[in-house]
Parts: C-alpha cells; structure tokens; sequence
C-alpha cells in the first residue's frame, strides 16, 4: 500500500469513528442510525445521475452487502444497548479484522505477505486490549456478546462484498452511490414500526446531518482504496476507527486516556510501517 492509500483508509477510519460515536452518543441511536442512513441516501443521489448505475457483475455483491449491513447494524445496535460502545465497537471491529484475511483469501484468492499479516495482528490485538479496558470494569451479560458476535460477523462479510463489489463495478462513485440508497432502503423497512421513512427524521437531524456526510465520504474512500488495493491490510487500517472512537471520546468527551489505552494506540501506530511494507 502505498502513503495515498494508507492515508486514504486512516481519514475514513476517523470519520467512521466519528460518526458512530456521535450516533452512540445521541438520545435515540437506532431512530439516529435510521435518519442518518436515510440522510446519507439523499446526499449521494445527485452523484449517481452523474456516475450512472453500477454493471449487472456487481449487483449481487450489492444485494449481498446491503443485506448484511442491515444485520450488522441490528446487532451492533442491540450491541449497544448491552454492552456499551467502548467494548461493543472495538469488538466487532477485531473481529471484523480477523475474519476479513480468511474469507479474503477464499473468495479473492491470496494470503497478505508475512508483514501484512502482522500488522493485521497487531491491530486485532490493539482493538482486544481496547475491550478489556473496558469489559473488566463491569459485567457484561451473554447476550451481549452474542450480538457483538454477530455484527463482527456480519462486519467482515460486508467489508469482503464492497471489496468485491467494487472491483466488479469497476469505480467506487456508482457503487457507493447505489450501495448508500439499498442501505438506506433496507433500514427504513427494518425501522418501519417507527413511521414513514421521513418520520424517521424527526429530532434527529443535528445528529444525522453530521453523521451522513461523515458516513458518505468515509464509505467512498475506502471503496477507493479497496477498489485497487490489497482488501485485507486496507480493511486493517479503516478498523483503527475503533482507536479513533477513543481519541475522540479523551479529547472531546473528556474521558481518562489510561495506561492500556496508551497502549492499543502505540500498538494501532506501529502496525501502520507493517500494512504499507504488506
């Protein structure tokens, strides 16, 4: 990977933290999701009557992808609600990591060289230390780890369908276009209990505004790079958004910046000189 890319994937990991924290953070997170998601589809619209629509080579990857990012952000919500962000986010994000280079291996053919490979490691663990700090604070039922399980699941099998995705599509504009609006489509008939899809907004759109353009440039820069780049070590770097997350909580939210989560970002920092030598 070369610097525009390993830049490209860090800019999308911070505004991916950025966003789910914000949405953590607000009153109503599942309703805040909806808004944002729907928000997110009415930005990309204009560009997709200038990108046109994706090739039929990458519509089941889009189907594939649209479903389970509806099961990702299900669980990851119910997540929330159990366990809390500073062990949900990172959690599903290690797991997310894990998986990625076997699945990636199976589908796109190729194992990451030995140096990629570590750096993925090191980040899987910075991620695992992020959770500890928080899990031994406090009990966390079973359940909750059953959602988180599930999202961290459902979070690999996404980041391999957009990889795919937008390899077969051949740009990532029309792509994250379409992707954005199915995404969008999907989480209002999953929210339907709450109202039309334009009730969903209601009270939500300091919160939602912020998150969908944040949510839509992350999405597009990662494509980007995934649309040339190794998958692997390029979803690696976009998952330090969970070290990101606890950044913005220290500086913006004033939480304590313990000795452990020194740590997980040392350990995040020096597995970036590992993913561009991979």
């Amino acid at each position: 990977m070369d610097a525009l890319d390993v830049a490209a994937a860090l800019t999308s990991a911070l505004l991916h933290a950025g966003w789910n924290a914000a949405v953590k953070a607000s009153r109503d997170p599942p309703r805040a999701m909806t808004a944002q998601m729907l928000l997110s589809a009415v930005l990309v619209l204009p560009g997709l009557l200038w990108s046109g629509l994706p090739p039929l080579a990458a519509w089941p990857w889009i189907a594939a992808s649209t479903l389970l990012n509806v099961v990702t952000v299900t669980a990851l919500l119910r997540g929330y609600e159990l366990g809390g962000f500073g062990l949900v986010y990172p959690v599903v994000r290690a797991i997310a990591v894990v998986l990625v280079v076997p699945l990636v291996a199976v589908v796109a053919g190729g194992w990451p060289g030995p140096a990629a490979l570590g750096g993925i490691a090191i980040i899987a663990l910075s991620l695992a230390v992020l959770a500890w700090d928080t899990l031994r604070d406090r009990g966390v039922p079973l359940r909750a780890l059953a959602w988180i399980g599930a999202a961290g699941v459902g979070a690999a099998g996404y980041i391999l369908c957009d990889a795919q995705g937008v390899r077969a599509s051949g740009s990532p504009w029309g792509y994250g276009f379409v992707v954005s609006v199915t995404n969008a489509a999907a989480m209002c008939w999953r929210q339907r209990r709450n109202g039309a899809p334009w009730r969903q907004l209601g009270g939500q759109w300091s919160v939602a505004v912020p998150a969908a353009v944040a949510s839509v440039a992350s999405y597009l820069l990662i494509l980007w790079v995934w649309g040339h780049a190794p998958i692997a070590p390029a979803a690696a770097l976009r998952d330090t958004s969970a070290v990101f997350a606890i950044l913005i909580a220290v500086v913006w939210l004033k939480e304590p910046f313990t000795r452990t989560r020194i740590l997980a970002v040392l350990l995040a920092a020096s597995a970036i000189p590992l993913l561009r030598l991979g």
